[in-house]
Parts: structure tokens; sequence; C-alpha cells
């Protein structure tokens, strides 16, 4: 048995109306009967009519091993006026840049070298926090922490509680990072090398520099010297890049801002 649509037109208005049919074999051949004149329906009530419909036509078969409800469909009214999105995330970037890190290794690499200590959510997986922020969208620790990281579904990929990256913790982060510096700059410049085939026959080399806003007072580094940004009110510190020929960064080095650049080859 199946419903079929019959139109008719009431006040100029065209309408639908529905009627339940049967296939029967008569002796003149297949012909379709009426069983019954259903009137105006709804979707939902043509759904039970042909669900019903489907159960009684069957009823004489062989009952199935596997359950094939789990497919039909399943009618539900919605306030579409209530209708909203909340907290939605970003995922493609992250996760892209998450399984890249992966196949680079960088993962393991943070996990084994920087030993764990009390912190909640290991050094290393923030540090993942930091790489991954740089990569999809550059910004400070600040905006990482209070947009980034909770508009993304890092928290998801990386398994760190949204309330538990602050700016402090990324800050925090640096710290721990950093005297493994000199550590990470030769697995990247060997992974890399591996992957893509560098080449160290020829190296650049060039400084730059950038200036605080503020006293400085904290950072021993921080010095008046020529400014490149001719900001020379400002202290600042100055920083030297080694590059392969491809232009792929090996390794850093920070000096005070006073620092000439001749006396940072070596």
């Amino acid at each position: 048995m199946f419903l079929r649509p019959h139109d008719r037109t009431v006040d100029g208005k065209r309408q639908a109306y529905w009627s339940l049919v049967e296939s029967v074999r008569t002796e003149r051949g297949p012909r379709q009967r009426v069983v019954a004149y259903l009137g105006g329906l709804d979707e939902a009530s043509r759904l039970g009519v042909q669900q019903a419909a489907r159960e009684k036509s069957n009823s004489h078969q062989q009952p199935s091993l596997f359950d094939d409800d789990s497919t039909e469909p399943r009618h539900a009214d919605v306030d579409v006026s209530g209708v909203r999105v909340e907290n939605s995330r970003e995922f493609g970037g992250p996760w892209l840049t998450w399984q890249l890190i992966q196949h680079l290794g960088l993962d393991e690499f943070l996990q084994q070298t920087i030993p764990r200590g009390d912190e909640e959510i290991r050094w290393g997986v923030m540090s993942l926090v930091l790489v991954i922020a740089r990569l999809c969208r550059p910004s400070s620790e600040l905006h990482i922490a209070e947009h980034f990281y909770r508009q993304t579904a890092l928290s998801d990929i990386l398994g760190g509680p949204d309330a538990k990256v602050n700016d402090a913790r990324l800050y925090r982060t640096l710290d721990a990072m950093l005297p493994h510096k000199e550590a990470l700059e030769a697995f990247l410049k060997n992974r890399l090398g591996e992957l893509f085939g560098l080449e160290y026959d020829l190296l650049l080399y060039d400084v730059t520099s950038t200036y605080f806003e503020g006293k400085a007072e904290r950072n021993p580094l921080a010095r008046r010297g020529y400014s490149r940004d001719q900001r020379s009110d400002c202290k600042q510190v100055c920083i030297g890049l080694v590059d392969s020929r491809c232009g792929m960064p090996l390794g850093y080095e920070v000096f005070a801002g006073n620092t000439a650049d001749v006396t940072t080859i070596e």
C-alpha cells in the first residue's frame, strides 16, 4: 500500500488531499484500489500512515534479522525562531596543523625534551598551543588565551580545558621552552632537512631589532641603540636570524639593543 496525492482547488487555492491505495490482481490484470480517503495530511501524519501501511503489507513476511527502522525518517516539530548557533568552533585549520606537527614529530620531541613537573597541562602540550596559533592566526598570548583557543577545537584536539589556558600560562610556557632552544633548533634543522632535502652550503644572516614601549626595567637586554624603527626614545633588543639559501630559518639569537651588527656574526 502507498499514499497517493489528489490536487483540488478550494476557494481559488490549490490543496492536496491523500488516499491510501493498494495494488490488487484482477481478471483484467493488476489494478489499484483505494482503501481509504484520508483528506489533508501533514508530513508527520503521512510518515505515520506510510509506516503503518508498510508494516501491514509486510505482516505476512518473515521478520528481518536486523532492525531496518534505523533508516526510517523521524518527524519533529521545530520552532525555527528559537534556533540559534552556540559555541561554534573552528576545526579545520587547527586539525590540519596538528597533523603536520605529528608528521614532523614535534609533539614527541617536546614531550620528551621538556621535563614534567606539577603543572596540570604539560608544557609540551602548551607549546603546541603556541605553535598552532602562530601558524593559524598569529597574535599575542593574550589574544590566544581569550579568543583563539576558545574559538577553536584545540581543547578537544590537545585535551586542555579552556579554563586552564590563560595568558600567564602561555607566558610561562615560553620560559619553559627557552632552556631547550638549541635542542629544538637542531631537531627542526635535521627533520626539515630530511623532509625537504635542505642544503647548507650557503647560509644567510641578518639582524633586525624590536623596541619596547615603557622602561623595560626587568629586561637586561633592553638598551638604547641604533633604531631601525626611528624610535631612538625607546629601548630595544637586536635579533639575529640564520636562514638556508631557500629561506628556511635555522636559528636565531637575541642581543642587547646597543649591540653593533658586525659583532654578532661570531
